[in-house]
């Protein structure tokens, strides 16, 4: 057999077995099964890095807090307890290498708690905050800034955007104090802690934290 007959041969040999190994490779792709994540499973990816054909990814994501904390999943467990006390709706900005005053809050400003719509809180019972008694319902709470303590309102223009407030209908405002020097938070966060009377809603960001005590 001539060189050139041993080259051919040798040529077709190469191109069959990587035919054969490419389309051994695709089939076991397709056989392999594919990850299966928990049910309440979530993919994290950086607000900037997705697609979503539908609507924007938001860099401030919302959420949720109750009082009792992690109510729902009590509720799961349990469908006949009563109802929870408070919830509260709102987006959590971060700093993002900003410094939180000046930058992004300034003193005697109004400022919607959060980012975004109006944060929202739910009264599920009527309660009491420094003397004065707010019924049971659904409010926007907003508040002004100070150095040493801040003024929080209770207003019922619900289904709002954040940054204009219409004061007219707020039905209560409370002067709390606010503490520096915390442990510093990227997030803005709410969250609800239990007291001898009721809890404390609790507003932090950077090393800033304020309570508003509720009673019931």
């Amino acid at each position: 057999m001539s060189v050139v007959m041993k080259l051919i041969r040798k040529y077709w040999s190469l191109l069959i077995f990587l035919f054969v190994w490419s389309a051994c490779k695709e089939k076991a792709a397709q056989l392999s099964p594919k990850p299966v994540l928990p049910k309440d499973s979530v993919v994290s990816e950086s607000a900037d890095s997705v697609t979503d054909t539908y609507t924007s990814v938001d860099k401030s994501p919302m959420d949720m807090v109750y009082f009792p904390v992690d109510y729902p999943k009590f509720k799961m467990a349990n469908n006949k307890i009563p109802p929870p006390v408070a919830r509260v709706i709102y987006s959590r900005p971060h700093l993002q290498g900003r410094q939180l005053f000046h930058d992004v809050l300034k003193y005697g400003e109004h400022w919607r708690m959060g980012a975004n719509e109006s944060t929202e809180i739910d009264f599920f019972r009527d309660v009491t905050i420094q003397g004065k008694k707010i019924r049971a319902g659904r409010y926007v709470i907003y508040c002004i800034l100070g150095p040493a303590s801040w003024n929080i309102a209770i207003n019922t223009n619900i289904d709002s955007w954040g940054l204009q407030q219409d004061t007219t209908r707020d039905v209560q405002r409370f002067q709390i104090p606010v503490t520096h020097g915390n442990p510093a938070l990227e997030y803005y966060t709410m969250a609800f802690s239990k007291t001898s009377t009721g809890a404390d809603l609790i507003m932090a960001w950077d090393d800033v934290v304020a309570r508003l005590p509720i009673e019931f």
